[in-house]
């Protein structure tokens, strides 16, 4: 899969499940948080900068914290760092 797809479509996944937990529906944040886990798997960490593959690792370390409304703050940014890096991949 392209890099720059898989990054955004992570970034999209997370930014929906930072949606869920703020307003409440975990349900539906758990799934995104599942399917941006997934996604994070189709990408090639031999392709990325050293701190993408750290933030890979937060990715999945998301279902740690407890606190909700933490959930939604961690997922929000690495939905933004992750769209950002698309973005400079693409040019």
């Amino acid at each position: 899969m392209n890099t720059y797809i898989a990054l955004s479509s992570m970034s999209l996944d997370l930014k929906r499940c930072a949606i869920g937990y703020h307003r409440g529906s975990t349900a539906m944040a758990q799934k995104f948080s599942e399917e941006a886990v997934k996604r994070g798997k189709d990408i090639n960490p031999n392709y990325l900068k050293p701190y993408l593959k750290r933030l890979l690792a937060e990715v999945k370390s998301l279902d740690r914290i407890e606190d909700n409304q933490a959930k939604a703050e961690k997922a929000l940014l690495l939905s933004i760092l992750f769209q950002n890096a698309a973005l400079n991949i693409s040019r």
